[in-house]
């Protein structure tokens, strides 16, 4: 696989990457501790520029927010020094910030989406979930539970050419997932072994940043499900 598509990365020691950034093929966000060539490992392989923020006074920016490429979404605990400095680097790509009020605050563990497609948790009662609906107009929307586990979007992760999810989800999910999203999507694990994908993956359509514990076959899975398959 080349090596300008996918990167090994751990942020201090965390080879939770997931946790720490979200990508869209726009942007990325990633937590203020990143070092600076960290910051342009990510954008080589990602090809997007990285804005470093911090949400709720941390760096999990991958558990606070979602996004595609016209729009973030942050829950209403987002302190309003941290929203008026995303909010002014946002401005400058075009892409909008919009709060939503829940006490389910971890959207990045309750909602997987790319730019056509998402599904959100079935946590989140009829009016929390028409407002997610109405903050990305574009978007087809589910609600669904997989493997019997409601924080869906910590199970898998997508971009706009395929997804990689939990290998403990059923056939009948499967189907649901690729119904809705239009591709096939590939089963696996990663920082050897955990199944929680979205925790050890940050990706884009160009590329795919990866937790430094995966195993090679885990990061074979991962490069291929997310739709980059392999160069001779």
């Amino acid at each position: 696989m080349p090596d300008k598509q996918i990167l090994k990365l751990n942020f201090h020691g965390d080879p939770n990457v997931g946790l720490h950034g979200v990508a869209t093929d726009k942007f990325c966000l990633i937590g203020r501790s990143a070092r600076e060539h960290e910051v342009k490992e990510i954008e080589s392989v990602l090809k997007v520029p990285v804005i470093q923020v911090g949400l709720y006074g941390t760096d999990l920016i991958g558990i606070f927010a979602v996004a595609n490429s016209e729009k973030v979404i942050l829950p209403d605990i987002i302190y309003d020094s941290e929203l008026k400095i995303l909010r002014e680097k946002l401005k400058k790509i075009c892409v909008e910030v919009e709060i939503i009020k829940t006490e389910h605050t971890a959207f990045g563990n309750n909602i997987i989406l790319n730019d056509k497609s998402g599904i959100v948790s079935k946590i989140y009662d009829k009016k929390t979930f028409e407002q997610i609906k109405k903050a990305f107009p574009k978007i087809k929307f589910e609600q669904m539970e997989m493997d019997g586990l409601s924080v869906i979007g910590s199970l898998g992760a997508v971009t706009s050419r395929g997804g990689l999810f939990s290998p403990n989800i059923s056939e009948d999910d499967i189907k649901k997932i690729e119904t809705l999203f239009g591709f096939e999507i590939g089963l696996g694990t990663v920082n050897m072994g955990n199944p929680f994908v979205s925790s050890g993956i940050i990706s884009n359509s160009n590329g795919v940043i990866v937790g430094s514990l995966s195993s090679g076959y885990e990061l074979s899975r991962v490069f291929e499900s997310l739709g980059f398959g392999f160069s001779a």
